[in-house]
């Protein structure tokens, strides 16, 4: 590069004296050009030469290789010629993916981190991180080939799989990045594939684990759990933007959850034993999340004694966690076993007592913030049970506690409680600025008040008697919203607490307190009203237009959730919002006021219950647009509710008919958000959503399910033996073996030829010769009649097989006749050439699954022919060992000849009815089946 741009300085300086000469100006170009080369070449060898890039070359040419590795494996289990692996134990290779999953997991962040702004490390991470992918493959691979279900050999290979490509695009990225800080334009790339690559290993962790602890492996727990025992003594940074206070708190949960999860075991431990594996499962998780919140909460601690508190006890925690772990392992290992019963019960509850301490470490530390931390708890349990009440209430069985009660005698009550209430807010407010001591006595006397007030108020809803339950829904719905506001502000207290006015809590423990103050109100003037019919339902529409307004906003400050939802649950509740909005409009055309407080109580309850759903399903969103627009379209809904309320309130003021015509826009906004919702359900759910009445996917299911049967029966055939029989001879041991393979036979050819009508079927509708949708009354056209056709020969076949089994497990333990078995296999024989015309109906002759088809029942005629073969064989010898004895007396002979001929009328006498007795079962199969119906069947 420096030769030539020195022949190119010296070039330019000829051109600068001769600028027209031709020969001169090529000169000059073509030095250029090796210049322009040679920047180009060095760049390339810098870039090559980088640290780190050829162990990311390396690593990605290994998780190439353990890709291939996967894919050749997936292959030979789809083709179930996945050869069992024996240098290892099932348990042994989910022990080792599971092991390379961590190492692999643990390494993700040190990557990322290297890859963006620290070369030096990058080449070493990689590699680490490259060396456990090869045991991962191997082990998915072994575990897969010991696995005899082929749907969850396919599970792991694919999961695996995707782990492995996950990490590939990550190398990428991180190659990309090589290091360099001042390469912005790859950090997205960086952070994008890392993410993703710690996704699913999270999830192929899951899938392991949950496999292991529920068939009572218990040794990567243990693992765990003494790693994060050990964890708790490590020094770590403090987390920016994390005080004590939030350590504390989740450390509470995270315990209080411990204790749960232990007593559920002991439960468990006497009712059902399998389920201790996942609850084990779930300990070990909570306990783990504890041990990085004690590191934390121990360094963030007031004073160092606190924080060593809070080690010790922690730790002690975690011993007594593995005790309760290896106690259910060894319970699931021998369900009977009392001792192992009794030590889990023993361990549970020094469980209970552990996290006793470690509450009480935590409060040492922090005595003001544990008290509002219990107390929070205590106000969760008030909003419970006012939930209940309202339950009650709305069902027309809340009544008063005497006949003569009256809520006049507990208005008074009522009132004066919940002004000692405002009174302890501004107390509580107040304690976030002074010590913890008068912190912890201003939550506890808040919570000593609306206790108090919850219990009045219901005592008072009680009097106005089961007959009003509208008026008794408002009266409690409106202190649970008192409860609801007191919880919140005790938690803003809690996070402010010590904190200086300029910072940003105080700004939300000011807003709580003003929403605290506004739900009093609310309260005092439902009290005041609730008896009047005249505006009780004008207060329940002015009550629910406020609590939605307050829990939109706290929908809006945080996306996570505890509760659990599906999208069917998600679509379940918006029939709610549908009636609300129903009665709601009612409620603006008649304005009368008890159509007004139904619609109040009844839109109250199911906007709530729409965002609490909207936000629990929208986790279960595979990316996080999805997850977005759920939990937008939850908030726009509850919105466009909440102006058809604010819209039915301005009716009641002015009850004009320019307004009650605008009532079916506002009515349309909500039904077009409701079906936002539904749609961004779908996209959550997934393209696995099937008409259950649809004709063909009934016909699948019934084939699928008779392939699981045929194979279940193939299963139960294989482990039977021939009886043993000290007097007979070889070869009647050999006819039976011969029976019994033959059956097997049967079996394995009518699996295949079941599965292979169902691949024939999916042709044919991917082919469109069949109907894709259709109603439950398609049964009822052509395609309908195909579908129920093949149903029906699908289901013969497997009753067939099942009969052929029972008949030669019978049949070799000297408990049926050959012709029974004959009869059984003649009948698989019958069904297969039935299911085999079902299929016919419709098919391409030369299509590849129809040649399967054809070839699955060519074997199943072999194999039945070689059945009936084998038995005959048996019958024949059994016939040839018979002796017959000749009586030479005259008395003697002619009585033989007598029994003889009477053997043979009642023979024939039992024959004829056979045959009557098969008329007759045929006769009445088909005689109340249409015509239709019938034909289908062929």
């Amino acid at each position: 590069m420096i030769d030539g741009a020195c022949d190119m300085v010296k070039a330019a300086k000829q051109l600068a004296v001769s600028p027209n000469d031709p020969p001169t100006y090529l000169l000059y170009s073509n030095h250029s050009k090796s210049v322009s080369g040679a920047i180009k070449g060095l760049v390339a060898a810098m870039k090559e030469s980088a640290p780190g890039q050829k162990e990311c070359d390396d690593a990605i040419e290994t998780m190439t290789s353990s890709i291939k590795d996967l894919d050749q494996a997936s292959l030979a289990a789809i083709s179930q010629s996945l050869a069992p692996r024996d240098h290892n134990t099932p348990q042994g290779f989910q022990e080792q993916m599971i092991n390379s999953a961590k190492e692999i997991l643990d390494r993700v962040e040190p990557v990322r981190a290297a890859s963006k702004g620290e070369a030096e490390k990058l080449g070493h991470l990689v590699t680490s991180m490259a060396g456990y992918f090869e045991p991962l493959a191997d082990g998915a691979v072994g575990a897969a080939s010991k696995t005899i279900n082929s749907k969850r050999q396919m599970a792991i290979l694919d999961q695996t799989k995707t782990v492995a490509e996950s990490a590939l695009q990550f190398m990428y990225a991180a190659k990309e990045g090589g290091g360099n800080p001042k390469a912005g334009h790859t950090h997205g790339a960086i952070d994008e594939a890392a993410d993703g690559m710690k996704e699913v290993v999270e999830d192929l962790l899951q899938t392991l684990e949950d496999a292991a602890s529920s068939a009572g492996v218990v040794t990567n727990m243990v693992d765990s759990l003494s790693k994060s025992i050990a964890r708790t003594d490590d020094r770590m940074a403090l987390i920016a933007n994390l005080s004590f206070v939030e350590y504390q708190t989740e450390m509470v949960r995270l315990a209080k959850h411990i204790a749960r999860t232990a007593q559920d075991m002991v439960g468990k431990a006497v009712s059902n034993v399998s389920e201790l594996g996942p609850l084990s499962n779930n300990l070990t998780h909570d306990y783990n999340d504890l041990s990085g919140n004690a590191q934390g909460a121990a360094i963030a601690s007031s004073s160092p004694q606190v924080g060593q508190q809070i080690r010790k006890a922690v730790q002690e925690l975690g011993n007594l966690c593995i005790d309760l772990v290896q106690d259910a392992g060894h319970l699931q290992a021998n369900p009977t076993d009392t001792y192992s019963r009794k030590d889990l019960a023993d361990h549970a509850k020094a469980i209970s007592e552990k996290v006793s301490h470690v509450l009480a470490a935590l409060q040492a530390g922090s005595r003001g913030t544990q008290a509002c931390i219990n107390a929070a708890h205590t106000v969760s349990g008030i909003i419970g049970d006012l939930d209940t009440t309202i339950m009650f209430a709305t069902a027309g069985t809340l009544n008063p506690d005497g006949d003569s009660d009256n809520f006049a005698d507990h208005r008074e009550n009522i009132l004066k409680t919940a002004k000692a209430l405002v009174e302890d807010t501004k107390t509580l407010v107040a304690g976030a600025a002074s010590d913890q001591e008068k912190l912890a006595m201003a939550a506890q006397s808040a919570v000593r008040t609306i206790t108090r007030l919850a219990d009045v108020v219901k005592f008072g809803a009680g009097s106005l008697g089961s007959s009003q339950p509208d008026a008794q829904v408002l009266l409690i719905n409106a202190v649970k919203d008192v409860a609801s506001a007191l919880s919140e502000l005790i938690s803003c207290t809690k996070n402010a607490s010590g904190k200086p006015v300029q910072d940003p809590t105080m700004a939300g423990l000011k807003d709580s307190a003003k929403v605290m103050v506004t739900n009093v109100t609310s309260l005092l003037k439902t009290v005041k009203t609730v008896e009047d019919e005249a505006a009780r339902g004008t207060r329940a529409l002015e009550s629910t237009i406020e609590a939605i307004s307050q829990e939109l906003k706290a929908y809006n400050t945080t996306d996570k959730t505890d509760q659990k939802a599906s999208a069917e649950d998600l679509i379940r509740h918006t029939r709610p919002i549908t009636l609300a909005t129903a009665k709601a409009v009612a409620a603006g055309n008649s304005c009368r006021q008890e159509d007004v407080i139904v619609a109040a109580n009844t839109g109250r309850k199911a906007v709530f219950d729409l965002l609490g759903v909207c936000k629990a399903a929208a986790q279960n969103a595979d990316t996080a647009e999805v997850k977005r627009r759920a939990i937008q379209s939850g908030r726009d809904c509850a919105h466009v509710y909440k102006e058809l309320l604010d819209h039915v309130n301005t009716i009641i003021q002015k009850p004009t008919h320019e307004n009650k015509q605008l009532l079916a826009t506002y009515s349309k906004k909500v039904a077009n958000s409701v079906t936002c919702i539904v749609q961004v359900a779908e996209v959550i759910k997934g393209t696995d959503w099937v008409d259950p009445d649809d004709p063909t996917v009934i016909a699948e299911n019934e084939l699928l399910g008779a392939a699981n049967s045929i194979e279940a029966a193939a299963k139960k055939l294989a482990m039977l033996k021939p009886r043993r029989a000290a007097k007979e001879a070889d070869e009647n041991l050999n006819f039976e073996e011969q029976i019994l393979e033959a059956a097997k036979s049967i079996a394995a050819a009518t699996a295949a030829l079941v599965k292979s009508a169902s691949v024939a079927q999916k042709e044919l509708l991917a082919q469109g010769k069949i109907g894709g949708a259709h109603l439950a009354s398609a049964f009822e056209d052509e395609d309908g009649q195909w579908s129920q056709g093949l149903i029906s020969a699908a289901k013969l076949v497997a009753a067939a097989t099942h009969s052929l089994c029972e008949a030669a497990n019978a049949m070799v333990q000297g408990q049926a006749s050959e012709e029974k078995l004959i009869s059984s296999a003649k009948q698989v024989a019958s069904s297969t050439a039935q299911l085999l015309v079902a299929c016919k109906v419709k098919a391409d002759t030369d299509s590849v699954a129809m040649q399967r088809l054809q070839g699955a029942g060519n074997a199943v005629k072999r194999a039945t022919e070689a059945l009936v073969k084998a038995a005959q064989q048996a019958k024949d010898f059994a016939d040839e060992e018979e002796s017959l004895t000749i009586n030479k007396r005259m008395v003697g002979g002619m009585a033989q000849i007598i029994m003889a001929q009477e053997e043979i009328i009642r023979k024939e006498k039992e024959l004829d009815a056979a045959r009557v007795r098969y008329a007759k079962i045929r006769k009445q199969k088909y005689q109340d089946k249409p015509v239709e119906e019938t034909d289908a069947l062929w």
